[in-house]
Parts: C-alpha cells; sequence; structure tokens
C-alpha cells in the first residue's frame, strides 16, 4: 500500500511571529527577526553572560495565541512544550481537525527536538550548583524531557495513536515529517501532526553552542562572502499531513502534497559535512516523489551561513542539478527566523510551501556579496515565481541529513 500524502494544516511560531500570517507577512517582505541578545550577568557570576544576535519567541504572546486551551493538567511547561503546543494548535484548527473523530485513535504524533527543556535542566542546575540546594522542581524531569513536547501535545488533542520525538540535531522535524509521511503511506495512521519545536536560547546552551566555533558575532549571512557562522534561533513549526481519501471525505482544504522524503547519514565526522551523503539524500528525496531533478523548483537550502557548510551545500546542488540549476530558485530562510536546530526544517518547509502557494520567494536576507564557491541562483529581493515543487534540504551534526520534497497542485 503507498497512498498519496496531502497537507490540511500549519502552524508556527519563531522570532518572525506568532503563526503563519505574520510569519509570511515578515519573511516575504525581508523583515528579520535576528537581533542583539543580552542578558547582563549577576555581580556574583560575572561570567554567565549572553551577548550576540539571536532569534527569540514572545513567550506571552504563545500563551495569548492558546487563548482558553486548559493547560493545567501538563503541570511545568517548559518554552520546549509551549512553542509545539502554539504552533500544533494552529495547524490543526486551521485543518479543521480539532475535536475531529479521528484525532482520537488514526493520528500520531511526531516531534522533532534538537534537545530537551533546556530552560528547565538551566534552572535545576542553577539551584542545584550555584545556590547549593538539595532538590529541585519536582517536576524537572517530565519538563525537561525531551518527549514532552508530544505528550503535551496528545494530551492537548485527546490523540492516543503513535506519540513521540525524534532527535537527530538539525534535520530531527525534516526526519518527523517524512517518517509521518512513511506511516500515513502505509496504512498505519490516517492523519499525522508532524514537525519540531526548539527553545535552546539559555546560558548553558548558549555558552556550548558558542564554544563549537560556529557562531557568527554579527548575523547570519548565508551563501555570502565574508560570512561568520550561524545565529540561534527557538520556535516551532508543525504540519497536519492526511492521506488523500481521508482529506477528501471529511471536505479537508488540501494545501499541497508531501511527494518525497530522502534520507542519509555521512557516517564521517560530526560536525563537518560531506558532499556524497548530502548529495545522496537530496537524490533519493526526487526519487521517492518522482520528480526529476531537472523540473522547475524551489529550492530551500540548510544554508546555515558557516564557512564550511555552505560551500558543501552548494556543491551538492550543483552535483544534482548540473545546468539545470539555473532555472530553479534558492532561498535560505535561516537568515530570517535563525538557526532553530530541531525545529529549523519544519519551519523551512513551512516557509517553502507558502511561497508556492503564493508565488513569491522570500529573499536571502544580510547579503554582502557573492562568494564564487557558492555561486546559486539565490533570491536576494522578493521573487515572483511560478515553481509547483519544493525541495527543502536539511544537514544535521552527526552527518544526519534528510531531504523533503512538496508539490502543490497545478
Amino acid at each position: 500500500m503507498s497512498r498519496k500524502v496531502v497537507l490540511t494544516g500549519f502552524g508556527c511560531v519563531s522570532g518572525l511571529g506568532i503563526g503563519i500570517a505574520e510569519t509570511w507577512r515578515n519573511v516575504a517582505q525581508g523583515k528579520g527577526a535576528i537581533r542583539p541578545l543580552r542578558r547582563e550577568p549577576p555581580p556574583e557570576h560575572p561570567n554567565r553572560r549572553i551577548d550576540g544576535p539571536a532569534a527569540w519567541v514572545d513567550a506571552e504572546a504563545c500563551r495569548a495565541a492558546l487563548g482558553a486551551a486548559d493547560l493545567r493538567p501538563m503541570g511545568q511547561l517548559d518554552p520546549l512544550s509551549l512553542h509545539a503546543l502554539t504552533a500544533g494548535l494552529e495547524a490543526v484548527e486551521t485543518a479543521g481537525l480539532r475535536s475531529h473523530a479521528s484525532l482520537a485513535h488514526r493520528t500520531a504524533i511526531l516531534v522533532g527536538c534538537g534537545s530537551g527543556g533546556n530552560a528547565t535542566v538551566d534552572l535545576a542546575f542553577e539551584r542545584l550548583y550555584a545556590r547549593d540546594m538539595a532538590r529541585v522542581h519536582p517536576q524537572t524531569i517530565p519538563a525537561s524531557m525531551i518527549s514532552a513536547p508530544a505528550s503535551h501535545l496528545a494530551m492537548l488533542l485527546g490523540c492516543h495513536g503513535p506519540t513521540f520525538v525524534i532527535s537527530s540535531a538539525c534535520a530531527s522535524s525534516a526526519h518527523a515529517l517524512g517518517e509521518a509521511m512513511h506511516m500515513i503511506r502505509s496504512g498505519r495512521v490516517e492523519v499525522a501532526l508532524a514537525g519540531g519545536s526548539e527553545a535552546c536560547l539559555t546560558l548553558g546552551s548558549w555558552v556550548a553552542w558558542n564554544s563549537v566555533g560556529v557562531m557568527a558575532d554579527d548575523t547570519c549571512r548565508p551563501f555570502s562572502r565574508d560570512r561568520k557562522g550561524m545565529v540561534l534561533g527557538e520556535g516551532a513549526a508543525m504540519v497536519v499531513l492526511e492521506s488523500e481519501e481521508h482529506a477528501r471525505t471529511r471536505g479537508a482544504k488540501i494545501l499541497g502534497e508531501l511527494a518525497g522524503y530522502g534520507s542519509s547519514s555521512d557516517a564521517a565526522e560530526m560536525t563537518a559535512p560531506d558532499l556524497r551523503g548530502i548529495e545522496a539524500a537530496i537524490r533519493m528525496a526526487h526519487e521517492d516523489a518522482g520528480i526529476a531533478p531537472n523540473e522547475s523548483a524551489l529550492i530551500s537550502t540548510h544554508g546555515t551561513g558557516t564557512r564550511l557548510n555552505d560551500v558543501v551545500e552548494a556543491a551538492a546542488l550543483k552535483a544534482v542539478y548540473g545546468s539545470a540549476l539555473r532555472d530553479h530558485t534558492v532561498i535560505a530562510t535561516k537568515s530570517a527566523h535563525g538557526h532553530l536546530i530541531g525545529a529549523t526544517a519544519a519551519m523551512e518547509f513551512v516557509i517553502g510551501m507558502e511561497a508556492l502557494a503564493r508565488g513569491v520567494a522570500p529573499p536571502v536576507l544580510n547579503h554582502l556579496g557573492p562568494d564564487p564557491e557558492c555561486d546559486l541562483p539565490l533570491a536576494l529581493q522578493p521573487r515572483p515565481i511560478d515553481h509547483r515543487v519544493l525541495v527543502s534540504n536539511s544537514f544535521a551534526f552527526g552527518g544526519l541529513n534528510a531531504v523533503l520534497v512538496g508539490r502543490i497542485a497545478s
């Protein structure tokens, strides 16, 4: 059995805004969310400083978006779950599935997360190591578990089907969407709520990421000369996927199709990308979708703005598409919303599908000029497009690659 998998609902939250409408309005107009983040340390701990570019979420706006939803049974909520709940509820309501009978037993929930509840863990360690306290909050473990967002979404929506988190660093939510697609294709479920969430703008995470040596001190400049690295963001994006039969039977508005998915492992290094692994994932996604690489497409790149990753991704695109690359349009939306780690693939997929539907490619921001090693057909201004196909790339630390192919109706 292999059934067509369609998309019926999107939801997202990031520094660009709460909800798909605000997100699209800002990204399409070239408005970025990256700005200086400064948190002064207490006098007794002068090294506990956060100072640099980032893109963060308005937590109060998230809670307002959840409205009358009863969150009390969930106990303490880390921002990781708050982001997922906000995006997930929007996606389900957009799809017209809230309180639908299929949610109870024929729906899966797959959430991609790169890490667990960082804020909750930081607070617990603050109490334990800085204040020398003997106990932490009793809900520290359930609130900080990496699986918490999936459980909280199931509680909110009353879902009893397969529910879990996939963690594969920056490819997490691409893997979640792709595996959800296969669950529907095989007939295991009729509906899936899939995407990703991340909340990593905490002191511990900030210091750790800066220690890797891949962070920019100004902004994110994908494929640009003089780029300095990536910029952390936070947020969530969730997608409702359904079998085509299920969606049409209930009269749902179909927003597009998740047509293909390719995944690979470099099996090489933990932080350096591998051309062959990336190329293999892109080719597999095209083959799975039955879409030739020379068919005109919008390519949403991983585009981190790091010196090495951008060069390797550009080389992989040239290897796969050859001379046909000039007929494609390349975007890199991390320049607007930052790197959402486990949530970033789903965010980029949602923005990419919205771009196809609206016929506009959002611009790559902060570009200082071409890098000869990254010579790609970039949209540096909002650009009208007539592509019907989206290729969305995600290439994670550990050599974990995932590529999604979306399509809208002709």
